[in-house]
């Protein structure tokens, strides 16, 4: 698989781009995830459920573009005043209590009240004149006009209402065009409205969580990020991992061109692991299939370093890698049991390759080519129950079922010569390494 194109069309991103989002996406998982739990983003989703409910967009536009002149409070208050205005109805009220008033119909509920009828009796009573003179009057027959009547008894109800202090408080309300921000429904969407501009919720309200998917299934487990000047040794050995600590890690192979070093040739400068490869003449042991370890004299040194104590089954293994020299320089996971070897990274002087050993001890995998192997990218092996993915930074190059490992596997980086190969000098650098397991 060629991936010049691929990189020039910007499928596989740069690695400082990839790294860059990478970094990115996660200070947006952890500033996400702390505003979830936060008071604020809890108030203005409770309060983002109130002001828009239906309810109360209903009383805002009732409250904002509801008349005064639409209201009860303005229909019966006009009214009230306009019944006060009526002269011949205050007239009413005003002698309703008058003494002749009252007199007259005390007498008017009388027998004696048929001697108004009379001229005679009228003549000779000074009284009845009075009397007579009264039930002719403006006063008296303004009393008939209205007494009990609806208009007066109207009046008396609504002056009853407008007198009130819950009236007179709901009237200036409605009266005042801007009633809206004097509610506490106004100050309910004022803090809805702070919230909803908090740079916080602003920022999470732009995510769709959705991004965030790969982030929460992965936790990490194991990582070095070779810091320090030395390589930690509760993380790494040097040599090859055995089954028992008897047998010898740190040898060669006949069929191979170099010695290994006992990790004289791995160091960790300028942060980050590397295994050289030098043009030096030593004698070390050499495993030959058929007569054991042997003593050879190679002309070239270099190094194998394993995981000391981590090993682990599926997960996401995850190395940003260069090399130089034309000389096989690899990352994989291997068992104690030797049945499963796993290629993350392998670079065989020409090509790199991705893939896994099968039951019959052939390799599935991808050659890749169009990479500059000097320059850092990020290898990426994702090994789930049944398949087995490689990336390079975010691109997929391959993926397979074949021969998925079902035991705990350990990681390995080392750099050899092949016999076939001829003798080069290399560097093998490995900037960071994580290893994250799925929820």
């Amino acid at each position: 698989m060629n991936l010049f194109w691929k990189k020039l069309s910007g499928k596989i991103k740069s690695t400082s781009k990839y790294e860059k989002d990478q970094k990115t996406l996660m200070e947006k998982f952890v500033r996400y995830s702390k505003i979830e739990k936060s008071k604020e983003l809890a108030e203005y989703k409770m309060l983002f459920d109130v002001v828009q409910s239906a309810e109360f967009k209903e009383k805002k536009n009732t409250l904002l573009y509801r008349k005064y002149k639409d209201t009860s409070y303005y229909r019966n208050l006009k009214k009230f005043e306009k019944l006060q205005a009526n002269k011949k109805l205050q007239m009413y009220f005003e002698h309703l209590n008058d003494d002749l008033l009252q007199e007259f119909l005390e007498f008017k509920s009388t027998d004696d009240y048929e001697l108004l009828g009379k001229k005679k009796e009228v003549k000779k009573s000074e009284k009845l004149q009075t009397y007579k003179r009264f039930e002719k009057s403006k006063i008296y027959k303004n009393y008939v006009r209205f007494h009990n009547t609806y208009i007066v008894d109207d009046f008396l109800k609504i002056k009853e209402e407008v007198s009130t202090d819950a009236f007179k408080a709901e009237n200036e309300f409605w009266a005042n065009k801007n009633r809206w921000q004097t509610t506490p429904e106004y100050e309910t969407e004022q803090r809805f409205t702070t919230l909803a501009n908090n740079p916080d919720i602003v920022f999470y309200e732009s995510i769709d969580a959705v991004i965030f998917d790969e982030i929460k299934n992965l936790q990490l487990v194991f990582e070095d990020n070779f810091d320090g000047n030395t390589i930690l040794d509760e993380n790494w050995e040097y040599g090859f991992r055995y089954p028992s600590y008897k047998l010898m890690s740190n040898h060669s192979f006949v069929n191979e061109r170099q010695a290994n070093n006992s990790g004289k040739n791995v160091n960790a400068t300028n942060g980050c692991l590397a295994i050289h490869t030098k043009k030096e003449t030593v004698k070390a042991s050499a495993w030959d299939a058929s007569k054991g370890f042997v003593e050879k004299e190679f002309n070239y040194t270099s190094d194998v370093l394993h995981s000391k104590e981590f090993k682990q089954k599926g997960g996401v293994f995850s190395a940003k890698i260069r090399c130089t020299g034309k000389l096989h320089h690899a990352f994989w996971l291997s068992g104690e049991s030797r049945k499963n070897h796993v290629n993350v990274f392998h670079f065989n002087g020409k090509h790199i390759t991705m893939g896994n050993a099968t039951a019959e001890g052939f390799f599935d995998q991808v050659e890749l080519s169009g990479l500059c192997t000097s320059s850092y990218y990020v290898y990426t092996l994702e090994w789930s129950k049944n398949e087995l993915i490689w990336y390079v930074n975010n691109y997929e190059v391959y993926r397979t079922q074949n021969n998925v490992p079902q035991e705990e596997l350990f990681l390995t980086f080392n750099s050899f010569i092949a016999e076939s190969q001829k003798p080069s000098t290399g560097v093998f650098e490995v900037d960071w390494l994580k290893v994250f397991v799925r929820k």
